[in-house]
């Protein structure tokens, strides 16, 4: 799942590769901007055939923390 989340970043949102780790936070070590968060949220929705609550994208600090979201809704 990380593969998938990293290749959505460096694909749609022209994140440098090198940066994305589990543990890289996506606005303060990524740059990513609310927008581009939004962005992410849709191209994950659409990827992955889910849908994902307003009251859950606040929690996605981290790339792992979208990894391990996007694990337990698709078990």
């Amino acid at each position: 799942m990380f593969d998938k989340v990293k290749d959505l970043l460096v694909e749609e949102l022209s994140i440098n590769p090198d940066d994305i780790t589990p543990n890289a936070e996506l606005v303060n070590d990524l740059g990513i901007n609310s927008l581009e968060l939004a962005d992410l949220v849709l191209l994950c929705e659409e990827k992955f055939d889910i849908e994902i609550g307003d009251d859950v994208v606040h929690k996605f600090i981290t790339v792992g923390d979208v990894v391990e979201y996007l694990t337990e809704i698709s078990k």
